[in-house]
């Protein structure tokens, strides 16, 4: 090897293609910086020197993305072609290895350092020289692709160097092998490398034989297709390499490096992509990997958004987007504080607990804004089977993960707000517990390694915050409602609703029915009719499609041509609305006897509950009807009872039971009612028609009654304290241990209603039946 001095000369970087010294070929060149290199080259002398790229997909490649090591190369013809592109005839002339890299603006220019072969006719050389050829020849005898005429003007060769780079530009090898052996100085060490090389084509060439060979045995029909798919076959099979699955293994194999499983899940992936690989493609169980691949990589294992911690934006976001609710609010915040302090939280399992169009899942999706998480819903609603909360095995047909699984990849982060909606509507069947397996999800001791039937590995659902949302409480299973913080939403307001109604619904109406604020005014007055007379619910969803129906309306004069701008007030309401479908004021118009107001607890909020007594002659027969529960039958037996030994001090007869039949009626018979708060009031109702004494009108009760008659404590006594100040009632009858609650009562509904706790009967009846004899 002989090291001579360097010079410049202009750069043509390569794609796919190499040349080596002594070597003539033709290049297409279109690139500008190659262009202009030529047009220098041309210039100065017809030198040029090209090397190879080690990706052929950059277009603008810097010294590192090129081989060290060229060729100095002679440009003996240059002819433009007719797409743009120059047609070149260049000849090797000398190894070379660039020493300074220089971009000129329209081209590269290089400072390279050449290198002459120095072969001396030593015994080694020698010997070398004809394993070479005689390997050379083997190879082009089994090739049948190399013409004789090429080994002959090689073996006439003295310079065993040059004959190695003549035999490297015939053989079929890969670039980076063709490049080694460009850089091989050493002559000798060229031609060991180059024997060796030899050696290994000579043996897949001997594989390729045999393949072919056996595969023409195993073909029992001559159709090409089925030639060409048992040929890659057997080809796989003996070369143990899936050509048509290379890259896509490769693909996904970086995926799986770029998603952030935890090791154990790591090393389950990559034990399925081995499997994967060694599959056939057209193996059923091939398609059942590759999703089983994609549902891993597609999950979110590391990836978090970062909590807004700022709790004074928090609680305006909250308020701007929901009027009252401060209980919730107030939770919110109270998150966001610790988990500021700590830096360090598990996610809280909220239930939000409500009558429908309260604003639950609104109020969900403001919790994920404030918090500045991804936001993911899954309606729970009818579902039935508990693969739908943990999955489906893979050895099912269409196997898919939960909806748990599901979510979290929607979501795309670990750390989302998480809404559970309708958890009160999933239903058991012999399919399995859906609300059994919801018991891992929510339990903040083992979501951090929930286990789904198709991913079969832990997943961390400990950062999640979830929030469930539920009409009734009852129907959610004890354990299941343990795991979760319940926030009751009893209902709004009568000023709550107003209030709504003008900062969100009435906007929101106007933009989603083409109207602007300039085209509609509806006014305090006739939000505050819409309110008493038109809807009576504890959300605000007839209240909004009221507001709906109005805005159609509207719409429909401006069209039309008949104004331009219409104020709805309580004057002109009917014209929108018809007539008025609810009446508000007293739930009863006067005092009446045998008739007591109730106070009632349902899944759409609170309501009034009419209980009507009639006594008829008879023989002691008591009569319940208006299609009630166990318990409330059981509540008026327990009543009766109370009655019958009260009878003497309520100045009745001492066998008016034996006497008289008694009909105790709740109306809208066509709705079930239960539960034991009615016990009260269906006393006070028969008292009232026994002793023929009315029952004040403006008196609402609730409570459970004994034998004894005690009065005992009931539930939801914000829901039904908000029912009757929607029903107009002015005192309400309560019990003794529920005076606590009185502080959950919004204090708009405090003023307008009169409370008595009561814990003995004695005091019901003192409160609530009129003195005077009807």
């Amino acid at each position: 090897m002989k090291v001579q001095t360097g010079y410049h000369v202009p750069l043509l970087p390569l794609r796919g293609v190499l040349v080596f010294p002594s070597m003539v070929l033709h290049l297409d060149v279109g690139r500008d910086y190659s262009v202009q290199a030529l047009e220098k080259a041309m210039i100065n002398g017809n030198e040029i020197f090209l090397t190879a790229q080690k990706d052929v997909s950059i277009d603008e490649p810097q010294q590192e993305d090129l081989y060290q090591i060229g060729t100095l190369t002679k440009v003996n013809q240059m002819m433009k072609l007719q797409n743009g592109t120059i047609r070149v005839l260049v000849e090797g002339v000398q190894r070379a290895k660039i020493t300074r890299f220089k971009d000129l603006g329209t081209y590269y220019s290089v400072h390279v350092q050449t290198f002459d072969d120095h072969f001396v006719s030593e015994p080694e050389s020698e010997a070398l020289m004809r394993t070479m050829l005689d390997f050379f020849s083997q190879y082009i005898s089994q090739s049948k692709k190399i013409t004789s005429e090429t080994f002959a003007s090689v073996s006439d060769m003295e310079d065993g160097g040059r004959a190695a780079d003549v035999i490297a530009s015939h053989l079929p090898l890969k670039l980076s092998q063709k490049q080694e052996i460009l850089e091989t100085i050493d002559v000798k060490e060229r031609m060991q490398k180059l024997i060796d090389l030899i050696k290994n084509e000579q043996e897949i060439l001997n594989l390729e034989k045999s393949i072919s060979q056996r595969v023409k045995k195993s073909m029992e029909r001559t159709q090409k297709e089925y030639y060409l798919r048992e040929q890659m076959k057997a080809i796989q099979k003996e070369l143990g390499d899936k050509e048509g699955k290379t890259a896509e293994v490769n693909e996904l194999k970086e995926k799986i490096l770029q998603a952030g499983m935890p090791e154990q899940v790591a090393n389950t992936a990559f034990k399925e992509l081995d499997r994967y690989e060694k599959i056939p493609a057209t193996s059923s169980e091939s398609s059942v990997i590759r999703n089983y691949l994609e549902w891993l990589i597609s999950l979110p294992w590391s990836q978090a958004t970062t909590d807004d911690l700022n709790i004074a934006k928090a609680e305006r976001i909250l308020n701007e987007d929901h009027y009252g609710l401060e209980k919730v609010k107030e939770r919110v915040l109270e998150y966001l504080a610790v988990q500021q302090l700590t830096q360090s939280i598990k996610g809280p399992i909220l239930c939000l607990v409500g009558p429908p169009g309260v604003g639950k899942t609104s109020l969900a999706r403001s919790i994920s804004k404030s918090l500045g998480r991804k936001f993911v819903r899954v309606s729970l609603g009818g579902v039935r089977d508990e693969s739908e909360i943990r999955g489906h095995r893979r050895t099912y047909v269409g196997a898919m993960p939960g909806r748990i699984i599901q979510g979290m990849k929607k979501a795309g982060t670990i750390n989302p707000v998480f809404l559970l909606d309708e958890i009160d509507k999933m239903s058991n069947v012999f399919r399995g517990d859906p609300s059994a397996a919801m018991l891992e999800v929510l339990d903040p001791e083992q979501n951090h390694t929930f286990s789904d039937h198709y991913i079969e590995e832990p997943y961390n659902l400990s950062k999640v915050m979830f929030i469930a949302t539920a009409n009734d409480l009852t129907t959610i299973p004890g354990p299941l409602r343990d795991r979760m913080e319940i926030i009751s939403i009893a209902g709004y307001t009568e000023l709550e609703k107003i209030e709504i109604a003008k900062t969100h619904l009435l906007a929101k109406q106007i933009k989603e029915n083409g109207l602007n604020r300039n085209q509609l005014r509806v006014n305090v007055d006739a939000l505050q009719l819409i309110v008493r007379r038109y809807t009576r619910e504890a959300g605000v969803r007839s209240l909004e499609r009221k507001l709906a129906e109005i805005c159609r309306k509207t719409a429909k004069i401006i069209v039309s041509g008949k104004r331009k701008r219409v104020t709805v007030n309580a004057k002109n309401l009917e014209e929108f609305l018809g007539k008025p479908v609810f009446h508000y004021g007293q739930a009863e118009m006067e005092d009446q006897v045998g008739v007591a107001t109730g106070l009632a607890y349902t899944t759409v909020g609170g309501d009034t509950l009419q209980i009507e007594v009639s006594l008829s002659p008879g023989k002691g027969k008591l009569v319940l009807t208006g299609k009630l529960g166990d318990v409330m039958k059981e509540s008026a037996q327990t009543a009766f009872s109370f009655v019958r030994s009260k009878a003497q001090e309520l100045g009745l007869p001492e066998d008016f039971h034996e006497t008289y039949d008694i009909h105790i009626h709740v109306p809208e018979g066509a709705v079930p009612k239960d539960g034991p708060s009615a016990g009260i009031t269906i006393a006070t109702a028969l008292i009232s028609a026994l002793t023929k004494h009315a029952v004040h009108k403006e008196v609402g009760m609730t409570g459970e009654i004994t034998l004894r008659g005690r009065v005992l404590p009931i539930g939801g006594l914000k829901e039904k304290s908000l029912g009757a100040h929607r029903a107009g009632l002015k005192k309400i009858v309560i019990p003794k241990e529920n005076e606590k609650d009185l502080d959950d009562i919004p204090e708009s509904v405090r003023e307008d209603l009169t409370f008595y706790p009561v814990s003995h009967m004695d005091e019901v009846i003192e409160i609530a039946i009129a003195g005077e004899e009807r």
